[in-house]
């Protein structure tokens, strides 16, 4: 089992917390991680990416090579598509419908959707509209991990667990609130999916 996901998004919107999550349940499954430094952290609002690779047998590099992603995992649609070079043929996009426009030459979002569309493994989730119906934009990252887990190769429970771990010490009820916004996400994929 090998699974190398690239992570993107905008500064501040939570792919530290998707990475984290991810890793606590890939070690709880007695598997190998490597994580790539994270780029444009310090500046909120900049490009991040990371690179997390997942893998039942030692990994030598945290980097993955263009065109050797099984995942993208992205809360910002045009920073999906900033990576697309790096996804395998067969692999698959996991994204955000709405844009974070920060940039005053952002493109026609109907330009990057069109691009998006042309990939025969996509899943495009409006993570920012279920994470309000959930109860909190704040969780539109582990809506967007939700979305994610028929990918993961890691059981669904093992995400769950994750989320308490890295969410444990911020109380019940924001543990609840993330678990109910992945379960959300995991719905709102399968409808696309299944």
């Amino acid at each position: 089992m090998k699974t190398d996901i690239i992570l993107s998004g905008v500064g501040g919107q939570g792919i530290l917390s998707i990475a984290a999550v991810i890793g606590e349940a890939a070690l709880e499954n007695g598997l190998y991680m490597k994580q790539a430094e994270v780029h444009g952290m310090s500046q909120r609002g900049g490009d991040v990416q990371s690179n997390l690779r997942i893998s039942d047998r030692p990994i030598a590099s945290d980097l993955i090579p263009k065109g050797k992603a099984d995942l993208i995992i992205s809360l910002e649609p045009m920073e999906a598509l900033r990576y697309l070079p790096y996804l395998k043929t067969n692999g698959w996009l996991v994204t955000n419908a709405s844009p974070f426009i920060n940039i005053p030459d952002y493109p026609p979002l109907e330009d990057i959707m069109g691009e998006i569309e042309k990939l025969s493994n996509k899943i495009i989730v409006d993570v920012d509209k279920i994470a309000k119906e959930v109860g909190s934009i704040r969780v539109a990252n582990m809506v967007l991990l939700g979305a994610t887990t028929p990918f993961l190769g890691i059981s669904y429970d093992k995400i769950e667990n994750g989320i308490r771990q890295i969410f444990e010490r911020k109380g019940e009820a924001i543990i609840e609130l993330n678990l109910k916004a992945l379960e959300a996400g995991k719905n709102a994929a399968n409808q696309i999916y299944n």
